[in-house]
């Protein structure tokens, strides 16, 4: 990867998101947790989380991950409280499609995944970008299956 290609992928907006990264931490109490990590890169993430009337009523996030995967972090952490599982669901098959199909956006309130449309030429990104997305879509469902 060049400099210029770096400059490119780690603009001035991922690296403010990926400083201010809401509802960092664990819950004492979650119903539902999953942990997910990228192989290629050692990035983690972890989402605690409770339900109330099957949408999210508290989370936390703890992240363990490159910049980008951090943008993604706090761009899911704006969005994540008051959602369904099928609109968790629904944001990360559209940021899955949006890297690798070069689909359109997640629809909002994910819509700020937009500012990580740059990424969509770097493959070995995709999966630390895809990680917060997909930890919380799984502890939705340990939760539902924990009630």
């Amino acid at each position: 990867m060049s400099d210029s290609d770096l400059i490119k992928l780690y603009s001035g907006r991922i690296l403010e998101l990926a400083a201010d990264i809401p509802h960092l931490g664990r819950l004492t109490a979650p119903q539902g947790s999953a942990k997910r990590r990228s192989p290629l890169c050692g990035s983690t993430v972890t989402v605690d989380l409770v339900l109330r009337d099957g949408r999210v009523a508290d989370f936390a996030q703890d992240v363990k991950a490159c910049a980008l995967g951090q943008a993604a972090a706090s761009v899911m952490g704006r969005a994540l409280k008051g959602r369904s599982r099928a609109e968790v669901e629904a944001a990360r098959d559209a940021l899955r499609a949006m890297l690798k199909d070069g689909g359109p956006v997640p629809a909002a309130p994910f819509d700020g995944f937009e500012v990580l449309l740059p990424a969509r030429d770097y493959k070995n990104r995709h999966a630390s970008i895809l990680l917060p997305i997909e930890a919380a879509a799984e502890a939705m469902l340990a939760a539902e299956r924990a009630a």
